[in-house]
């Protein structure tokens, strides 16, 4: 991509940067609905200057269509999606902007005073990146509910797609499949709420058992610490290492943080609640259970019952591969395909099995 290509998509980013921001400003409230805005004034500065860089190069920015269909797409997903997770999917923008305007700042065809303008542009998009991780951050038990509801909803669609499909190929009666591919769900649904309240437990168990030690080792032994923080901080400080660690021995809380951070790689978080997650888990894998049976408890005959019922998971699969990857900061396009092969691909391998298992035993109902 040559020079003028680069600075149209980059004008281009910013323009359709400026408008999810200001969209979503206009659905938050208080403090967020502040920083959003500044974040699209930001925007529309940095394509501002990008709109000069085209011009002064012979293309006319109002010529570039800005609301493309992707964009209608974002758009649409944001409003699904709510407040969180569109934080999310900017921040994962933002983290791609600051990556392409590095590599623009070592083209040779960029003037010093051009140069000067993408480096303050990409100062402020590590400014965004910030922020929107600590919105993030504030958002963090909200974005854990959603990955276990996410999680056992895609969990629930794949077992029960692949239960179903080979009860199909194996009965060939939709009310068999139905009730089959339901006690499937409800069983999976307890074990994966079960499962996951015990995880998660487990975990917060381990995690205030470790906070507590610290806390009394804090209070009763700090000069360890300070012996241990100083090494740690040796690399970064150098000599002055041991000096910082005794300044932070002087404040426990601040002892207790950079011992948590430096020497354990953990922060203060809100408790997690197990409870919560199971149940969030337990739910949603029903959600996801129900989904592809939808089409068999309606009584429709196996010819328009199996692909209605592939349609259906097809859909589901896409929307929480969309989830996942915002999540995982991963790719849209490659997390969606990967479901879709997994899930789709174990149903038509089930429906195979099914199918043989009903030439073989003789067990097909019609």
């Amino acid at each position: 991509m040559n020079l003028v290509e680069q600075a149209k998509k980059a004008y281009l980013d910013e323009r359709r940067a400026e408008i999810f921001y200001k969209s979503l400003a206009r659905r938050a409230r208080g403090r967020l609905a502040e920083k959003l805005e500044r974040l699209a004034r930001m925007e529309h500065g940095h394509a501002a200057f990008w709109a000069a860089f085209l011009g002064r190069r012979g293309v006319d920015p109002a010529s570039l269509k800005v609301v493309d269909l992707g964009t209608r797409v974002k758009f649409a997903l944001m409003r699904v999606l709510g407040i969180g997770l569109s934080i999310r999917l900017l921040e994962l923008g933002e983290n791609d902007a600051v990556a392409f305007y590095s590599s623009l700042l070592e083209s040779a065809e960029v003037s010093e005073e051009e140069r000067e303008g993408i480096r303050r542009i990409l100062e402020e998009e590590l400014v965004h990146e910030q922020e929107l991780a600590e919105e993030e951050g504030a958002l963090r038990g909200f974005l854990e509910h959603v990955r276990d509801a996410v999680l056992g909803m895609n969990d629930g669609l794949v077992e029960v797609l692949s239960v179903s499909m080979g009860l199909a190929g194996a009965y060939g009666e939709p009310r068999n499949v139905a009730l089959g591919g339901l006690i499937v769900g409800i069983a999976g649904a307890l074990s994966m709420g079960i499962g996951a309240y015990a995880s998660v437990k487990a975990q917060k168990e381990v995690r205030e058992g470790t906070l507590r030690r610290i806390s009394l080792a804090v209070v009763h032994a700090p000069t360890l610490f300070v012996r241990r923080l100083s090494e740690a901080l040796k690399g970064i400080l150098g000599e002055e290492a041991e000096e910082a660690a005794r300044r932070m021995a002087r404040d426990r809380e601040a002892l207790k943080r950079a011992v948590l951070g430096q020497l354990y790689g953990m922060q203060e978080e809100p408790p997690e609640r197990p409870g919560i997650s199971g149940l969030y888990t337990g739910l949603f894998y029903v959600a996801g259970a129900v989904v592809p049976l939808i089409p068999y408890f309606l009584g429709l005959g196996l010819r328009y019952a199996v692909p209605l019922s592939l349609a259906f998971a097809g859909i589901l699969l896409s929307f929480t591969a969309t989830i996942i990857a915002i999540l995982g900061g991963l790719s849209m396009k490659r997390k969606v395909a990967e479901l879709l092969l997994a899930g789709l691909g174990s149903a038509f391998l089930t429906f195979g099995i099914g199918k043989l298992a009903s030439a073989l035993l003789g067990v097909q109902v019609t």
